[in-house]
């Protein structure tokens, strides 16, 4: 008898579900290498999830352009719909990629005043890329130190490698030295992992 259901009549194909995959950016800047760092990062995952053969659904979300919503909802209680919005992006995304610039060796405070505003309960299990940038290297262990504690505590997936980038490992023209783009593809490329992929 041939796969159907149980009274003989053929099954309905299953459509693939399209993943999201979405970039939060705590840059506070324009242009801002955090956003640049996001921006890699997001296209990498992108390429290796349709190479697979999967419906992706990217998005990225500019705390900056929420700051004053952020600052509203935390003192007074009342969120934009706008913030909302962007709040369920994150909370629904299958995939995240976060960065946020360093200042004085932690996250941006608007970066940690957003999430703090992002449902706990819905990023449990989410899988997480960690970025950061800073002037120096010297700020390397921001992610480790700083970002990595704040998911562990939401309960995420948080990938092995993090991605830390200063203004030596840009050109000019805002492009990737080749050691940023190397980190960048082994850690999308464990990101990646958490995702559905179908069988080669």
């Amino acid at each position: 008898m041939s796969a159907g259901s149980q009274d003989g009549s053929a099954a309905e194909p299953t459509e693939a579900r399209t993943l999201s995959v979405v970039a939060v950016t705590g840059g506070v800047s324009f242009p801002s290498t955090t956003r640049a760092l996001t921006d890699l990062l997001l296209d990498k995952t992108v390429a290796r999830l349709t190479a697979a053969g999967v419906a992706v659904d990217a998005r990225t979300v500019e705390i900056r352009e929420h700051a004053q919503d952020v600052a509203t909802a935390t003192v007074v209680g009342m969120r934009s719909e706008e913030l909302e919005l962007a709040l369920k992006t994150v909370e629904q995304a299958d995939l995240l990629v976060v960065a946020s610039p360093v200042f004085r060796g932690s996250y941006s405070g608007i970066f940690k005043s957003f999430f703090d505003l992002v449902d706990s309960l819905a990023m449990v299990d989410k899988p997480v890329l960690l970025a950061a940038t800073g002037g120096t290297a010297r700020h390397t262990l921001v992610i480790d130190q700083a970002l990595r504690p704040l998911f562990s505590f939401m309960g995420d997936l948080i990938v092995p490698t993090g991605v830390f980038a200063s203004k030596e490992d840009w050109t000019i023209e805002l492009f990737p030295m080749p050691w940023l783009d190397e980190r960048a593809e082994r850690a999308v490329g464990q990101l990646v992992r958490f995702a559905d992929l179908p069988p080669q």
